[in-house]
């Protein structure tokens, strides 16, 4: 099953995606966030049978507008570790993006100039929670997990580096494309990648994580409740502009365009102001 959330009629409505062309709107839902709150949302997506959307030109919002936590993994693609010169962890390294940081899937990325001169993309997995999970162990995580999306993770690495902790360079608001789709059915293994004003600039596959988004789930539900519509980023691979030689960054006006085959694209055009 595809659903989305999309901008309609002045607000959003919660939508199950039934092919390239339509939608159906989820009556009663404004957004996969409220969604996500029933315990049978799967059924409620299923069986809807509401307004019919042209989806020619839908406004998509994020895709999961208004999670309760959102928590990143760091180093988390083996080449990305290395391209960066580190040894592969022994556990997960974790550190948190506000709800504030998304945006829509397809909208312009508005960066404030002063934390524009080290702006880098990252091409990542967003996991989402479909079930409350406290201490699930990672044979049980796949029952928590409502689906998967694409997640543009503008870096500020100016910021993320000055000091050791990476939560200022990863959330300035509406700087992560979200979407556009959450995915219930996706398998790892697929193609991840990403395209600088059409230009390929990482590419990898998803069965290259470290920590896979049922270890994850093991991992952090021993450390916090993770609560229905929670999305847990699972990193980005290699391929990053910080590690080139030389270095390169996002400039004004390119756009950043991240597919992972199965779940879609996030198309982010970059004003800097």
């Amino acid at each position: 099953m595809k659903l989305a959330t999309l901008r309609l009629d002045g607000g959003t409505a919660a939508v199950r995606v039934d092919d390239d062309r339509t939608a159906t709107v989820i009556e009663g839902y404004p957004d996969l966030s409220a969604l996500l709150t029933e315990a049978d949302w799967k059924v409620l997506a299923d069986k809807a049978s509401g307004r019919v959307v042209d989806l020619t030109n839908a406004d998509y919002a994020p895709v999961v507008p208004n999670p309760g936590k959102i928590i990143c993994v760091g180093l988390n693609y083996a080449t990305h570790i290395k391209e960066m010169g580190r040894e592969l962890p022994q556990y997960p390294t974790l550190f948190s993006k506000f709800k504030e940081a998304l945006t829509g899937p397809y909208d312009d990325v508005i960066v404030p100039r002063y934390a524009a001169s080290q702006l880098d993309w990252e091409a990542e997995l967003a996991v989402i929670v479909g079930k409350r999970a406290y201490q699930v162990s990672e044979a049980d995580a796949d029952a928590h997990i409502a689906g998967y999306s694409v997640i543009n993770d503008y870096t500020m690495r100016d910021y993320q580096y000055r000091t050791l902790q990476w939560d200022q360079g990863k959330t300035f608001d509406r700087t992560s494309g979200f979407g556009p789709l959450l995915v219930t059915d996706y398998v790892l293994g697929t193609r991840i990648e990403t395209r600088l004003d059409g230009a390929a600039m990482q590419s990898a596959t998803t069965d290259d994580l470290v920590f896979t988004p049922a270890e994850l789930i093991d991992y952090i539900s021993h450390i916090v409740t993770l609560q229905p519509g929670d999305v847990i980023i699972t990193g980005t691979t290699g391929g990053v502009g910080h590690a080139r030689t030389p270095a390169r960054y996002i400039q004004d006006g390119e756009t950043v365009e991240v597919t992972i085959d199965g779940l879609g694209t996030v198309r982010n055009k970059t004003i800097i102001e």
